[in-house]
């Protein structure tokens, strides 16, 4: 569907929009829900386990959570996310989670349409971002009702289109079909679109001595006549890619740009030699595609996977699964209390602590050189891989060793595509000498606002910010929604106090 054939707003470029949302996964749906006009207010039965945030909440009990201090509601709050609204508003709607209880949410919702804020949300696939493009034979780590979206339980959505519940978790291609669904049901279909791709976010900035138009100014001339420009509103451009193919180009300007890419898009990589080989993949889907169509199957060579993480570990599972033998790396020791295994309970995920129990009871010795259908290199890493498909390890001492492989798997984390904005987006983390992690450099963002602290105008929520559990990225949905609503009401403010821009004091 070609933008300008599905509204008026993209025909003209001269017409600014008050927000555009960069991606469309469970962050940009949840800021859409809000921006929309849908505020969370304290249920009237709600009794929240805490009983200071309870206390809290009942002095502006009649107030939306919208409205109210999200730093004085925060404080004090604990929980597995650094940002302190992500906590607050998890708590809110997961009261005590972590400890194990299933408490009903605190909130419920309503729909206020004359707080609706314009906006649109740009996505390279449907509704759901990359849960479309997820392995679909894993489990999802986290409970079904963590990855549901405000005002539709994930349990009552499944319970028609569901025959055999396994515990609470579900499967990566429900949770993406909910998503879809939920833009659907909630109405919010007007805002999306989808096919959309990025190539350029910049600012738009106006001579002070010249007041008919913005323009783009080349970075060397703004550092040289700073206080001469004003910043203005952002350009995004782009393409959208229609049915036969072909691609339409789109120019928007927005006052202000949320960006919710999540940080799925470029794999990681070893950076040493040899890693192009065909040989070497760096994704589940790659690899998982490679043993559907029989590829590795009939091999006696052994699959080499590399990384400590679930990634990894679904790895494992695929290829001990399919009797391929595998060879473990990763750089940890077992016992490394920062191993994702440590912070899942046995009974919840039997799956991720057999490999666990495998890492640590069936790693290589150099006494007997044999591998088995499992091989666990526990402080090993790569050096490089060879044309005739053979690996070079070495451990922490310097040893090396040599293997012939059937195919390697490198799954050790992944990087936003943020080519669209300056030096990659690299100026927004909290070191702009490295390129944004999730956990390593993640966007250094305002706590309570999700405003980029090097960069008015322009938020950053979900993976960008650390938040990688769907349970966590709705904080930011709220934090953005509070700040851009207090500003409209203050621009609205000062609309009134001038006269409502009529002239008439």
């Amino acid at each position: 569907m070609p933008l300008v054939e599905e509204t008026s707003l993209l025909e003209d470029s001269s017409v600014t929009l008050p927000v555009v949302i960069i991606g469309n996964g469970p962050s940009g749906i949840c800021l859409s829900y809000m921006l929309s006009g849908y505020r969370p207010y304290l249920s009237p039965e709600a009794m929240h386990p805490n009983t200071i945030l309870h206390s809290k909440l009942e002095e502006a009990r009649h107030i939306s959570i919208v409205d109210q201090d999200l730093e004085y509601l925060s404080e004090g709050l604990e929980g597995r996310s650094s940002n302190p609204v992500a906590v607050l508003f998890d708590t809110l709607l997961h009261p005590d989670a972590d400890f194990g209880y299933d408490y009903p949410s605190t909130l419920h919702w309503k729909l206020e349409q004359h707080h609706y804020i314009p906006h649109l949300v740009l996505g390279k696939g449907p509704p759901g971002g990359t849960w479309h493009n997820m392995e679909g034979s894993m489990l999802t780590i986290s409970f079904g009702n963590w990855m549901e979206l405000p005002g539709l339980k994930f349990k009552d959505w499944m319970s028609s289109k569901r025959r055999n519940l396994k515990g609470d978790r579900v499967m990566p291609e429900e949770v993406a079909r909910y998503y879809k669904h939920y833009v659907k049901v909630m109405g919010l279909q007007k805002n999306f679109r989808e096919n959309t791709y990025i190539t350029s976010v910049s600012r738009l900035y106006r001579d002070q001595d010249d007041d008919s138009q913005d323009r783009d100014i080349s970075e060397k001339h703004l550092q040289n006549q700073k206080s001469k420009f004003i910043k203005r509103n952002w350009e995004i451009r782009g393409y959208q890619q229609i049915a036969d193919g072909s691609h339409v180009p789109f120019c928007l300007f927005a006052e202000n740009v949320a960006l919710a890419t999540g940080t799925l898009d470029s794999p990681a990589h070893l950076e040493i030699e040899g890693e192009e080989f065909p040989f070497v993949f760096h994704s589940m889907p790659e690899f998982g595609a490679a043993i559907s169509k029989g590829k590795l199957c009939s091999k006696v060579d052994p699959v080499l996977i590399v990384g400590s993480g679930l990634t990894a570990a679904d790895a494992v599972l695929c290829a001990y699964n399919n009797n391929i033998p595998v060879i473990h790396v990763f750089r940890r020791r077992v016992t490394d209390p920062g191993l994702i295994f440590k912070q899942l309970p046995k009974k919840l995920y039997p799956e991720y602590h057999k490999v666990y129990h495998m890492m640590c009871t069936q790693s290589y010795s150099a006494d007997s050189n044999r591998l088995s259908d499992y091989t666990s290199f526990p402080e090993h890493r790569v050096l490089s891989f060879k044309s005739d498909m053979k690996c070079i390890l070495q451990s922490l001492s310097g040893l090396k060793k040599i293997f012939k492989l059937s195919a390697a798997v490198v799954l050790i984390g992944s990087h936003p595509n943020l080519s669209f904005l300056k030096e990659q987006g690299c100026y927004l983390g909290h070191n702009s000498s490295q390129p944004i992690t999730c956990k390593g450099n993640p966007v250094e963002i305002d706590a309570y606002t999700y405003e980029c602290v090097k960069e008015a105008n322009l938020f950053a929520l979900g993976p960008l910010v650390g938040d990688n559990f769907v349970r966590f990225l709705k904080g930011g949905a709220l934090g953005v929604t509070r700040c851009l609503s207090t500003r409209q009401k203050k621009r609205q403010h000062l609309f009134v106090e001038r006269g409502g821009g009529d002239g008439i004091a």
